[in-house]
């Protein structure tokens, strides 16, 4: 029997993330924070299902962003058991080139996003299974995506 996930996993679990998303992290650090079965991702760009279509996906990404930091603003849980379902409201700010543009952008913005979060049958650690990006507020003055 797995052991009942706690808030404190939960919250770590989202720092580590974007951590590794700031400092764009080798696939061997990310890959063991997602589940390895049912995996769902919902960016507003892409709905992602396999481990391989998120390395595609973070690939590309990691090529586009850069300077980029995510600071966690809030991350509450549902916990039942080894499942914890989760609503993370975090800020990112990301430069991007697009040229032939003569200088880099500056994006800022909120993401309201709503995780699930389970213990892995492999390692007993928290692990995201499901992870959609609900809504993004620009702060003023931000540019677009």
């Amino acid at each position: 029997m797995k052991a009942p996930l706690t808030a404190q996993e939960v919250k770590q679990l989202a720092e580590n993330w974007y951590r590794k998303l700031d400092v764009h992290a080798p696939m061997v650090e990310v890959l063991p924070m997602l589940s390895e079965e049912g995996l769902k991702m919902i960016f507003p760009e892409a709905t992602l299902t396999t481990m391989a279509e998120f390395e595609g996906w973070y690939q590309r990404v990691i090529r586009i962003f850069f300077d980029e930091v995510h600071t966690v603003k809030e991350v509450t849980s549902e916990i039942t058991g080894d499942t914890a379902r989760v609503n993370v409201v975090v800020e990112w700010q990301a430069s991007v080139w697009n040229p032939p543009a003569a200088v880099s952008a500056r994006i800022i913005l909120d993401a309201y996003q709503s995780w699930t979060v389970q213990r892995s049958q492999a390692t007993g650690k928290a692990v995201i299974s499901s992870y959609s990006v609900d809504e993004l507020r620009y702060h003023e003055g931000s540019a677009q995506l």
